[in-house]
């Protein structure tokens, strides 16, 4: 088993190997961890993990608020995830490699990522400035008939662009180039598909990519099916598809 020690970013969202990640880091805690960061060497990958939030707050609050107005707000790297942060985030998180940290005048961040390595969570230290966590990493498997599998969920994928920017009365940008790597089609459709954090959570826990794409492919059809009864969709991304402020 393959361990490593890296700083934790907990975020209301899922990242997947191969997909950006935008960040813009305002809490301290976050900028102690960028500062940490960019001591790197330029010519090293600056690496930390991010794990989906199961239970507690992405932003820490910082005034108080109801039910107790008098409440103080949390402080400290583990502010707003309870007394044991383990079991405030889900299991399987992704390695990000910060291509990019800018500092801005206030002092806060804007960073781009990229997903790397899936692991696992084994431990998360609150002792320092900010989180940090030891990880395990893990391997994908392709599984049973992942290229075939990668094939009907890119068909079914065009499908489901299709559907969804006629109901949303959007145009369709048919030029791009889709991969044909089994692995990188099933994270690219799961982070681009429409859905809650549980279900995208999921697909990263997958046990290997034929699995991944055998789970897409029925989500794809049932969405597909359900776009083409409706005439019209709400704007439910601005609920489902949360923008983080860190």
């Amino acid at each position: 088993m393959t361990t490593v020690r890296l700083p934790l970013f907990p975020l209301n969202t899922v990242l997947f190997p191969g997909l950006v990640l935008p960040l813009n880091v305002f809490e301290e805690r976050y900028r102690a961890m960028m500062r940490e960061l960019l001591k790197t060497p330029e010519d090293e990958p600056r690496r930390f993990a991010v794990v989906a939030i199961r239970d507690g707050y992405e932003v820490a609050p910082s005034a108080p608020g109801m039910p107790d107005p008098t409440a103080q707000p949390e402080r400290g790297p583990a502010a707003g995830f309870g007394p044991d942060p383990l079991k405030s985030f889900h299991a399987l998180g992704c390695v990000a490699d910060a291509a990019t940290i800018r500092e801005r005048a206030g002092g806060g961040f804007e960073v781009l990522a990229t997903g790397t390595t899936r692991v696992r969570l084994l431990s998360v230290d609150a002792s320092g400035p900010f989180l940090t966590a030891e990880l395990e990493e893990l391997a994908e498997e392709p599984g049973d008939e992942a290229g075939a599998l990668a094939e009907g969920v890119l068909r079914a994928f065009r499908q489901y662009q299709k559907r969804l920017a006629g109901a949303r009365e959007r145009s369709l940008a048919t030029s791009a180039e889709l991969p044909d790597d089994p692995s990188v089609v099933s994270y690219l459709v799961a982070a681009a598909m429409v859905h809650d954090t549980p279900t995208k959570q999921r697909l990263l826990q997958a046990p290997d990519t034929a699995s991944r794409l055998r789970d897409e492919l029925k989500l794809l059809r049932g969405e597909t099916a359900i776009i083409r009864t409706l005439p019209s969709l709400p704007a439910f991304e601005l609920t489902r598809a949360p923008t983080s402020l860190n």
